[in-house]
């Protein structure tokens, strides 16, 4: 990363003293990250974000007072240009699936590699999700499990995008990554980052991982859409 690049303003959520630290070491090597605070449960990590300008939290979801699910959902909505990678220690979808409805860019486990955090922290803040491709597949399955008739927002949806850009948004749900969908539709994969980008930011999600929720929720995706 270029040395003029202000660097992204991090801020750790986290009960447990250990976990912050290991953390705040990891943030703090980086010279692309900048530390901007710590918070021991949900309710100081909204009070953080509402106080100081902060680019991406590392969000716990168990925390006692304000848990990171609800933290999450209150940061989101208040402050749309932050974004939130959810840390667990538990792989389960009560933990997932919420997370990711409470406006989460991101989930991973505690046990991830420190490169892998680091990694994610740098593709929420640039506008991706991250969402291990196992988790991505049980996400989809979960949506698609009780498909939706929304016609209403199925509606909106045709109207806020072209027929391409439509198209995208399904093969955006079927989870794969733009090299898949390129190679799938014969076209660069740059094109499709574009067509990527045009849908989000048309229907007002973070990331494609949203974009997948959307799309089953609403019903076009699915047996219902497709």
């Amino acid at each position: 990363m270029l040395s003029d690049t202000e660097p992204i303003r991090v801020l750790i959520a986290d009960d447990q003293e250990l976990m912050r630290s290991a953390l705040r070491m990891m943030v703090q090597s980086r010279p692309d990250l900048d530390l901007v605070g710590e918070a021991a449960d949900g309710e100081e990590a909204v009070a953080a974000v509402r106080t100081r300008r902060v680019d991406v939290v590392l969000m716990d979801l168990r925390m006692p007072k304000l848990d990171g699910i609800e933290a999450t959902a209150t940061i989101t909505a208040e402050q749309p240009r932050c974004r939130v990678i959810a840390l667990t220690t538990f792989d389960l979808d009560d933990y997932v699936f919420p997370a990711i409805r409470a406006g989460a860019s991101g989930f991973l486990l505690k046990d991830a590699r420190g490169e892998e955090i680091i990694d994610a922290i740098r593709m929420v803040h640039a506008g991706h999700g991250v969402v291990a491709p196992s988790t991505t597949r049980r996400l989809i399955a979960h949506v698609a499990a009780a498909p939706s008739t929304n016609s209403a927002a199925a509606a909106r949806i045709r109207a806020a995008l072209t027929p391409r850009e439509f198209g995208t948004l399904l093969e955006i749900a079927t989870g794969d990554t733009n090299r898949d969908i390129a190679a799938r539709l014969h076209l660069s994969e740059a094109t499709v980052k574009t067509h990527v980008g045009h849908v989000l930011a048309k229907l007002g999600l973070r990331d494609r991982v949203q974009a997948v929720v959307l799309a089953y929720e609403s019903g076009v995706a699915g047996p219902s859409g497709r």
